[in-house]
């Protein structure tokens, strides 16, 4: 199967879990109506982006939220990117993000590595790693189109990660992301194109909507890019369901026009995974 149809949940995140996991449930299921084959949630969209409800709200593994997607996955027959949710285990608190089959069987997890400590001047401070652990695999799953590369936020920062993705072979990278109202409008955009370009992928980057009740301000704007780095699908900074067409030999045709990955100088350098 060379297309298949994907759905962004750009979903408003409140402080009730409840309704959180009711709202995602509501939009998987309205994007299952429109023939979405492959739904991606956003970044933390269970409870807020926030370091305190992250720690009161994180469960393990399986747990309700896990429960919920795996299920609705199986019933829908679709396959789902749970965006990603905190995830208890043990003493630590991880950053994770769940991917279910049609089956509802669970085909990959991926912790977030890299974790958004930052400090800009009179604008904003986090600290993720001051509750969150970090994770330590490169994520890819096996899907019946193509294998997808799974990573969370500020991980797309980080252009060797992203090389890797595509180097285990992934045609499609999903990033489930809460960039915010400062790094967003500076780099959102930018980042995901040139991410997309660069390692001739389908680039899907899933935000939450923009909820200024909350402390943590996303910036939205979920957007997917094809490999020639053409803005397939977008939107604002609302709720709303993204949908776009992913087409695998269009992937193929951009990689044999302009062969990025061919002409890479692998005698002069290298980039390995440890």
């Amino acid at each position: 199967m060379n297309k298949f149809k994907v759905a962004i949940c750009q979903m408003l995140v409140t402080d009730n879990k409840e309704e959180n996991l009711s709202k995602a449930e509501e939009m998987i299921r309205e994007a299952k109506r429109e023939a979405a084959e492959v739904i991606i949630l956003p970044e933390i969209f269970n409870c807020p982006y926030n370091n305190e409800y992250m720690v009161e709200m994180a469960e393990d593994y399986p747990g309700k939220t896990t429960d919920m997607l795996s299920s609705l996955a199986r019933e829908l027959q679709v396959y789902i990117i749970g965006g990603s949710i905190p995830e208890k285990a043990g003493d630590k608190v991880y950053n994770t993000s769940f991917t279910f089959n049609k089956n509802g069987e669970l085909i990959g997890t991926h912790r977030k590595m890299h974790l958004f400590d930052i400090d800009i001047e009179g604008k904003i401070t986090f600290k993720e790693s001051d509750i969150v652990g970090y994770g330590e695999e490169v994520t890819v799953v096996e899907t019946e189109y193509c294998k997808i590369g799974v990573a969370i936020c500020y991980d797309m920062r980080f252009p060797e990660l992203m090389r890797l993705l595509a180097l285990k072979g992934a045609e499609v990278i999903v990033v489930p992301a809460a960039f915010n109202t400062t790094t967003g409008p500076a780099h959102w955009h930018e980042t995901i194109k040139v991410r997309a370009v660069d390692n001739q992928v389908y680039f899907v980057a899933a935000s939450p909507a923009r909820n200024m009740a909350s402390t943590y301000h996303a910036y939205g704007y979920s957007t997917i890019i094809n490999p020639w780095g053409d803005v397939v699908a977008s939107t604002k900074e609302t709720e709303a369901i993204v949908y776009g067409e992913i087409d695998l030999d269009y992937v193929k045709k951009v990689r044999q026009e302009l062969p990025l990955l061919k002409h890479r100088r692998t005698d002069l350098y290298t980039l390995e995974e440890l």
